[in-house]
Order: structure tokens, then C-alpha cells, then sequence
């Protein structure tokens, strides 16, 4: 029930257009849930707590954040979906209500392109790669062309990663989009994803599709995705670290809560064919990590070309090529001058950065938001 809920608030968000005043569906229900949407319910507007006004609201135009469905005690749910934050003249708030849930914000051209990316049509060899970002989604996207290229080195650098790792929701004016790159990509495709699990086309489960998934310690990803805002145009400006930082803990940042995510997908592996790997493993013992995904492929490669796909997928060489390194992407687009899209390459560079009252406040956020999981992550290797 969850995927098709959010589905449909999806669809009436696109239908209703962006034209219309901030929108909040706060629902204790799926069935209530269903009915705004099918109503067409679109104008009950929440109560405005004092929250501070979400960041990204003055930068993305009207983003569409998505709410996931979160379960609540008594074995109740709850769903809502935030909609049409108008640029700079509106303020967007939640309801106290929701303080202690987490968003899913996803950019304003990426839900535009919505309807194409639900009705994506996977293909049975499909292979899926999901990552909340700045947890080694290059990284994976490259050591997996070379796995599909037999560790030749030449067949890939025959374009840049984004080509031929296709990114699903990408949408931006004037570019082509993840969908389109998709369609007119040869049998057996490589897929890149930062979706949620609930957000995934439902193709992908339907054709029975492969998926690997790497996680990495929240601390390392919250400092890589505050250098990642300031070089990459698309976002807002995030502030000092130390407000990115609050802004990451409260899931307000593209994509939302990485507590919601990893924990989403690591849930889903129980029931599908998903491969979860951590940033951690894959910097500890590469050479174990490549041999799992073999392993989950059921493909076997010549001890020199595991060697060959090693060498070249090290950050030394990924940074160096300039098919992996991200600086065919035009200046406008992406500042390496502010900071390189491959910046370290590390585990536990959040120690560089994080003064130890905030390293002792982040380690309390995860141990109340991680309680009752098994799920554990090395926060340095």
C-alpha cells in the first residue's frame, strides 16, 4: 500500500500544477490518504508551527518534498505530502504535528519528470544501483562498467559515468533525461538511483531485477554532501557547516532523512535480490567487496582482471580520468574550482571537521534514530 499512496499524491501534485498555495496532507491513514487524493483534496492547508523555514524552499523554486509513510506507535501511520514552495515569496513550515518525522525532498525538475519515472519500464537483466548520495554511488557506478566490460579499460572510458551508469530521475532543462538516456541504452543496462525504497518505479520489483545497494556512515556523507551543495549549482547555498549539519540531522536536505533511506533499503533485502554493501568494506578489502558482487552476479573473472578493475577504480585513478571525475560537466553546472567532485576518498574525514559537542549531539541523533535496527555502520576504517 505504501508505493501506490505516495504514487497517487504524486500524481495529484503534477495535475493540480504549480500555480496553487502551499499545500500540506496530513493523514493518520492510508485509506484517508487515498481519499484527498481521488477527492482531489488539495486545498487543506496545515497550521503553521514555529519551525524554522526549510532551507531549500528559497532556492528550488516550488520543490515538491515527499513525505514517506512513517510508522507510528499503536501500529498506526501516518503520510503527508509537501507541496508548492513558491520562490522567496513563500515559507514553507511543517506542522508540529510532523517536527520529528523526516522529509524526502526531491528537486522541482525531478518531480516534473515524475509520471516518465513511475512508468519506467525495467528490463528483466536490468541491473540497479541505489545509494543515498555521497556514499560511493561513482565509485560502485564505475567498478560495475568495468565488471560489464571485462576490466577493459578502454571500452570505459568510451564515455563519461554519467552516460553509461544512466542516472532514473535525472530531469534538467535542456539535458537529457535519465529516462531518455535509459530507452536508447543497450540490454543488460546499469541503473543509477538515489530514490528511496518506496519510490522505486514498480518495474524493478515486477521484472525481479537485481539491485546492489552501498551505505556509508552518515558523518562522512553529511561533510561530503556539505562540499558537494557548495560546488554543485543546483542547490541552495547551505549555509556554515554547522547549519548543514542541523539541516542533514533533520532530513532537510535533497532526498531527505539518510536514517529513513538506509534503513528502507536494508528492510527491503529481507524480501528482495539485494546486495547491501557498505563505503566502509569496499575502502577496508576491495578485492572481498568485487568478489561479493561477482559472487551476487553469478559472473567469474580472471584474478588479473579483478587486479585490472582494482587499479583503476582506485580514488587515484577515478580522480585522474576524466570520464569518472565529473569535469566534462560544464562550470556552470559544477565549480571544481570550489571544491572537486571527487574530493578524499576516505572514511572518517567527519573527524576533520566536527568540534566534539557536535560530534557528541550527532552520536545521540543516531543512536535514537537507529534504535531497534540491526543495521550498524564504522564511522571511521
Amino acid at each position: 500500500m505504501v508505493v501506490p499512496v505516495l504514487h497517487n499524491l504524486l500524481d495529484q501534485i503534477i495535475e493540480d500544477g504549480g500555480d496553487q498555495p502551499m499545500q500540506l496532507f496530513p493523514t493518520r491513514d492510508i485509506k484517508g490518504a487515498l481519499r484527498r487524493a481521488e477527492r482531489g483534496a488539495t486545498s487543506a492547508c496545515s497550521t503553521l508551527s514555529q519551525d524554522p523555514v526549510l532551507p531549500q524552499a528559497q532556492s528550488w523554486h516550488r520543490c515538491h518534498p515527499v513525505r514517506r509513510l512513517w510508522r507510528l506507535p499503536a501500529g498506526k501511520r501516518a503520510s503527508a505530502v509537501w507541496t508548492h514552495c513558491q520562490p522567496w515569496s513563500r515559507k514553507l513550515k511543517s506542522h508540529r504535528s510532523w517536527e520529528a518525522s523526516m522529509a524526502s525532498p526531491l528537486y522541482k525538475s525531478f518531480i516534473e519528470g515524475w509520471p516518465q519515472v513511475k512508468a519506467f519500464q525495467a528490463r528483466p537483466d536490468d541491473l540497479l544501483l541505489s545509494t543515498y548520495p555521497k556514499s560511493g554511488t561513482t565509485w560502485l557506478s564505475e567498478i560495475m562498467d568495468m565488471i560489464y566490460q571485462d576490466g577493459n579499460v578502454e571500452k570505459c572510458r568510451r564515455d563519461a559515468i554519467y552516460n553509461r551508469v544512466p542516472f532514473l530521475e535525472l530531469r534538467a532543462p535542456g539535458e537529457t533525461s535519465g529516462i531518455e538516456l535509459l530507452e536508447n541504452t543497450p540490454s543488460p543496462r546499469l541503473v543509477k538511483t538515489h530514490l528511496p525504497v518506496q519510490l522505486l518505479p514498480t518495474s524493478f520489483w515486477e521484472k525481479d531485477c537485481k539491485i546492489i545497494y552501498m551505505a556509508r556512515n552518515p558523518k562522512d556523507v553529511a561533510i561530503s554532501y556539505y562540499y558537494f551543495h557548495q560546488m554543485a549549482k543546483i542547490h541552495h547555498d547551505p549555509g556554515t557547516k554547522a547549519e548543514f549539519l542541523e539541516n542533514f540531522m533533520a532530513g532537510k536536505v535533497p532526498y531527505g532523512s539518510w536514517y529513513d533511506h538506509v534503513r528502507g533499503w536494508w528492510e527491503k533485502k529481507q524480501e528482495k535480490k539485494i546486495l547491501y554493501l557498505f563505503y566502509e568494506d569496499m575502502k577496508k578489502d576491495p578485492r572481498r567487496e568485487v568478489q561479493k558482487i561477482l559472487q551476487f552476479l553469478g559472473k567469474e573473472l580472471a584474478e588479473g582482471t579483478v587486479d585490472r578493475i582494482l587499479h583503476h577504480t582506485s580514488f587515484q585513478e577515478m580522480k585522474k580520468n576524466p570520464a569518472a571525475n565529473y569535469e566534462t560537466v560544464l562550470p556552470a553546472l559544477m565549480d571544481h574550482s570550489i571544491s572537486p567532485f571527487l574530493r578524499k576518498g576516505i572514511s572518517g574525514d567527519w573527524k576533520n571537521h566536527f568540534t566534539v559537542a557536535q560530534n557528541e549531539r550527532f552520536d545521540q541523533h543516531y543512536q535514537e534514530l537507529m534504535a531497534g535496527s540491526d543495521l550498524h555502520f564504522q564511522m571511521e576504517v
